[in-house]
């Protein structure tokens, strides 16, 4: 009996260290109400590839109950969307919405905690500002979820959240219930210029990856110590003692076992094959790559790595490392069997143009010799970044039995004219550009506006 309650005080403490952290400051979202709805006549693109159409899609209970054609299901609230499109609902997987507020001031840049190159401690839901008006504008381009990031003047920048987009006053409201915890690294020019002209490691690519390699070394050690630590108790070791918990190697820890992901900001080539070559030397896995522009040179080692690339349809030559972009990058990134391309936008005005986006992505492609459907393009929003946040089981796709995250559109969305005319998350119509009462405002703008008006 001894034994056994030590085992269970052993376990506990466990979870009081590695686990604990994926169970604080809880999600309290909860889905809206909403009604059964019935969406009809549209051209569905349902982010598994599949074209219908002149078809209809049932909301229900929150989820997806029925796509298709012919009979459609009665008892619901019925919209005709002839000549429109509907789509998954977007998601941004590289998003500084809330930490970088818009409109931008000092004192609400909460995003990167320059104090140290190193920061798995920090998490970026701590910095939140669920009034930012960003989130309304995000919404009215069919945005759904997103995550949001610290980020890029460290080598570790913190972890990352994942959130559905809907007002509330806690960020707790809107994180996104079950999805795991993300990690952002960054490579190359931001953390050596932040910390050379501090004087101090990294000042050199070089130191990058020393530095890199320090912290990963400390993980192992730390994770093993709870290793050995669990070992013990279960042997009924009654002098077993737990290490210390340390909220910076509880995230690294938390990278190396798999339960959160590693987002990777990088360039160049070069330096995301020394980040594959780093992961295989510590056993961790990078889940994306953000930015990339040069993804395009190592398109097959990222899909026989597994590894998204996250990456703009046209940004580039901004700093020496973003010089050598082409317009054809997500096209070819997306080109070999096993890929994973997404479109991001890291920017405040970008995630309300992300349809956009991906239209230009499709046509450098297209421009390439690349056949590229739009029932193919749209996965780079919905399936292929769902899949990234690894919650593509439950959104990112119209699928019976998936979330009710649904976007209808007044034509194809990879037209310039394309608007989001209605946006359901979890079934809920959250936005309707033909009613302002669902056209959300935030707090910090209300009275601004009535004042304009």
């Amino acid at each position: 009996m001894k034994h056994i309650k030590l085992l269970i005080a052993g376990l506990g403490l466990a979870s009081a260290g590695v686990q604990a952290a994926e169970e604080a400051f809880p999600s309290t979202y909860e889905p809206l109400p909403s009604q059964p709805t019935l969406i009809t006549n549209a051209t569905i693109l349902t982010g598994t590839g599949e074209r219908l159409e002149n078809a209809s899609i049932l909301l229900d209970g929150g989820t997806i109950a029925w796509v298709g054609s012919g009979d459609a299901p009665a008892n619901a609230v019925t919209i005709d969307a002839e000549g429109g499109y509907v789509t998954p609902g977007i998601i941004d997987v590289h998003s500084h919405l809330g930490v970088y507020p818009s409109p931008g001031v000092s004192s609400h840049a909460d995003g990167n905690e320059m104090t140290n190159p190193a920061t798995p401690n920090v998490w970026a839901e701590h910095s939140i500002w669920p009034q930012d008006p960003g989130f309304s504008r995000a919404l009215a381009a069919g945005v759904t979820s997103l995550q949001i990031l610290p980020g890029s003047g460290n080598l570790i920048g913190g972890r990352g959240v994942t959130v559905k987009n809907v007002y509330s006053t806690s960020y707790q409201g809107m994180k996104f219930p079950g999805a795991p915890h993300g990690m952002k690294m960054a490579c190359g020019e931001n953390p050596k210029r932040v910390y050379g002209q501090k004087g101090r490691q990294p000042m050199t690519r070089m130191g990058n990856v020393a530095s890199y390699r320090e912290e990963w070394i400390s993980a192992q050690a730390y994770l093993e110590s709870w290793t050995e630590y669990e070992r013990k108790v279960a042997d009924g070791d009654e002098d077993a003692k737990a290490p210390k918990r340390d909220l910076k190697l509880e995230t690294l820890a938390g990278a190396l076992k798999g339960d959160i992901l590693v987002n990777m900001h990088c360039y160049r080539a070069d330096e995301m094959l020394t980040i594959l070559d780093l992961a295989k030397e510590f056993g961790y896995k990078v889940t994306t790559f953000h930015h990339g522009v040069e993804a395009y040179k190592i398109a097959d080692e990222l899909a026989e790595a597994g590894v998204c690339g996250a990456l703009w349809a046209d940004w580039w030559g901004f700093k020496m490392e973003a010089y050598d972009g082409i317009q054809e990058n997500i096209a070819l990134v997306d080109r070999p069997e096993g890929s994973c391309a997404i479109v991001h936008s890291d920017s405040s005005e970008g995630i309300q143009r992300l349809n956009q986006e991906a239209a230009k992505a499709m046509a450098h492609g297209r421009r390439a010799g690349l056949e590229i459907s739009e029932e193919h393009a749209i996965s780079w929003l919905t399936s292929n970044a769902a899949n990234s946040l690894g919650v593509g089981e439950r959104t990112g796709t119209l699928e019976a039995g998936k979330m009710a995250d649904v976007v209808v559109w007044n034509g194809t969305p990879f037209s310039v004219y394309a608007k989001a005319e209605k946006v359901f998350i979890d079934g809920a119509l959250l936005y309707d550009r033909e009613n302002p009462a669902l056209q959300p405002v935030s707090d910090f703008e209300l009275g601004q506006l009535q004042e304009v008006r």
